[in-house]
This record gives C-alpha cells, structure tokens and sequence, in this order.
C-alpha cells in the first residue's frame, strides 16, 4: 500500500510491520465535530480498513486536547468548569463519529492525562540544553534543532506568517528567536495549573502530543497525521521537540488530510462557517455523509454543499438497488491502494452499478454498509 508522504513530498510504500502505530491529533473538545473533523477521521478510518484487508492491525491513538488556550478561553465565556466543558463535548463526537460509521479508536488519551509525562520531557529539553525559562515560561530554541522544518518544508518567512496565525505567538518579546515555540507557561488566576520546577503553570500545545505519542506507542509511530492546518507548527514542533529527546526518528510518515471549505473558506471554529456533523446527521444517513466526504481525495482541498449530499444520496440509493455484489472489487482495492484514491475507487463502482452489477461487498471497502435489513 502506497501513500503521500508529506516530509517526503512524494507517494511511498507504506513501511509498516504486522502492527501499525498511528498517532492522528484528535479535538479540542469545546465545541461540536464539523466536516472538516469529520474528513479527517473517516480517512484515517479508511486507512485502517485498508490495513486490515492486509491483515495489518492498526494501534491507533486519536488524543483529545482537554486543556488549552481554545477550551479554557471557552469554559471562562460560558462560566464553565473547563473539564465539564469537554466532557459534554467529547460525548457529542463519539456519537457523531459512531455514526459515521468509524471503529473506536485504541485510545483516546486526554492531554490531562499526561502531565507528569510532559513535564519529564520539558525537564529533559531543558537539560540538554534544547530549551530555556523566562519568567515561568519554557521554550524550545529551534536554532538547537537543525533539521526544523523537515516536516513542512516552509521558508522561514512562510513560517512566521503561520506561526502568527495559528497562535504562535512570533512577537512575544521573552523569546531568542521569533519562531521559538512554547512547552510551559504560567496559567492566569482562573485558569488550572501543576506544580513544575519551573513554576506552576499548563503545558504548550505541542508538547501534549509528543508526551502522549510516546507514552501510547513507543519512540517511534509509523503514521502520524490529521488535516493539513497541523503541518506547521503543530506537527513541526512536534517533530523537533521529540527527536531532540530520542535522538532518532520520530514518525516514519506524515499524513495530512486538505481542509473541507465553505463557500471557499476553510471551515473553523475562529470564524463560524461551519457544518456540524450532528446537524447532517438528523437530515441524511452516516452512508451518505461518509461517501460525500469520500467523494473528494483526501488530500485535496474542496467545498461542502447541498449538492455534494445531494450527489451522494442519489449514489447510495443506486447501489442500494444493485443488490450483494462485487462489482468493481479488484478496482476499487488497486484504487485504495494507491494512497487511497477514493474518487477512481467510486468511479469504479458507478461503472460496475451502470453494467447492472451487485456492489454491496465492494462498498463494504469504504465502510459502507448497504444491505438492507
């Protein structure tokens, strides 16, 4: 099986033994799933599907992000304990993704979870010299990590402009270099904290993934990805931070979804244009939502409309009506195998479906169930 490697700009062969680790960044739970989480999970529940017809079984790790700027500033507006916050949340996710047809992940471990961990790994950067405190906070000096930016390939200045917009925080005046980033810092008067050598305080962003990687799967994952907004710095910092403490390789392959638009604009929560799962759920079935995601390769970037449903509906319907078959089964798996090319993959079954052919095992390879009970 072959897919697009993003640290390798190219598509390889997966370098996976009889059990794969993969590690996807999972929510910040404040608010509900939207298309764009959506894309992300039922592809990297395609990928596991795909491993599994290869007999591969897949460890996989979705973290939740129960403690950040995002929740915290949430839980204040609406004068809520933060973790009540998350816990109603992530309640709604599971539902929508159970509905959408996705296999429970291995683990679903909380960043909160993780803090001893996390601040073993900040002491250790701070020892070997890969990170330095100012005032309660602790940072990681890229300029120790030669191989920053591998993951992502940006120019610097491209990183920057990321960096402002994604909460990176370029001008905060405490740092030796603007694209430094943060592993610990002080928490405001409302906000919860732990004890640390450095002061009390919360974990960065960042850092709450590699502490939860390595604990859940080891030093090294073989696939680690989620949608393409996480390439830098999420993932870039990621990787620096981690192979600072291991010395080795981190991630075998990165794996990154496009970002699902509306109206040409990616959806998110900081602007509001969003599709909620749960709403689509009430007016359409989890088949038909799964297959108007799949409609799109998971890499490209695309816009969410009626009419994609709409498409999607009709689609289900027809191969519904075709009855158990394998129509188009050696196609669709040679597509899915080749960095999962959902599109050729359903082309291939609207052929066999206009041939006058059953489909309904061959649909069973991208999750969908159609037998009618």
């Amino acid at each position: 099986m072959k897919i697009f490697d993003t640290a390798r700009e190219a598509i390889v062969e997966l370098d996976v033994e009889q059990v794969a680790r993969i590690y996807t960044c999972g929510i910040t739970p404040y608010d509900a799933a939207h298309m764009g989480h959506a894309a992300v999970y039922v592809t990297f529940d395609l990928l596991q599907r795909q491993l599994a017809r290869q007999n591969i079984v897949s460890t996989c790790v979705r973290n939740v992000t129960d403690v950040d700027d995002d929740i915290l500033r949430k839980a204040r507006e609406i004068g809520a304990n933060y973790l009540d916050l998350a816990a109603r949340e992530i309640a709604k996710f599971d539902r929508d993704m159970a509905g959408l047809g996705l296999a429970r992940p291995h683990s679903e471990p909380r960043a909160t979870s993780a803090i001893p961990e996390i601040l073993t790994m900040v002491g250790d950067l701070m020892d070997a010299g890969f990170a330095y405190q100012v005032d309660g906070w602790v940072y990681f000096e890229v300029a120790k990590a030669p191989n920053f930016g591998k993951v992502s390939h940006l120019s610097r200045e491209m990183m920057l402009e990321l960096a402002a917009e994604r909460g990176g925080n370029p001008d905060d005046p405490r740092k030796r270099d603007s694209l430094d980033f943060v592993l610990w810092q002080p928490s405001l008067s409302d906000e919860p904290f732990w004890e640390s050598r450095f002061g009390p305080g919360r974990p960065g962003w960042h850092i709450e993934c590699s502490a939860l990687a390595m604990r859940e799967l080891g030093p090294v994952v073989d696939i680690h990805g989620g949608g393409s907004d996480l390439i830098f710095p999420h993932h870039e910092c990621e990787a620096a931070q981690t192979e600072a403490i291991t010395g080795g390789e981190f991630v075998k392959h990165w794996m990154h979804v496009g970002m699902v638009c509306l109206d040409g604009v990616k959806m998110s929560k900081s602007l509001g244009n969003l599709v909620f799962v749960g709403d689509l759920l009430k007016h359409a079935t989890g088949e038909e939502i799964r297959l108007a995601i799949l409609s799109h390769h998971y890499r490209s970037t695309w816009d969410w409309s009626d009419a994609v449903l709409a498409l999607a509906k009709e689609r289900i319907a027809r191969w519904r009506a075709s009855g158990p078959g394998v129509g188009g089964y050696e196609e669709v798996v040679a597509a899915l195998d080749y960095d999962l090319d959902t599109p050729t993959a359903i082309a291939a079954i609207e052929r066999s479906v206009a041939e006058g052919k059953g489909v309904w095992e061959t649909a069973r390879l991208l999750g969908l169930d159609l037998e009618v009970s």
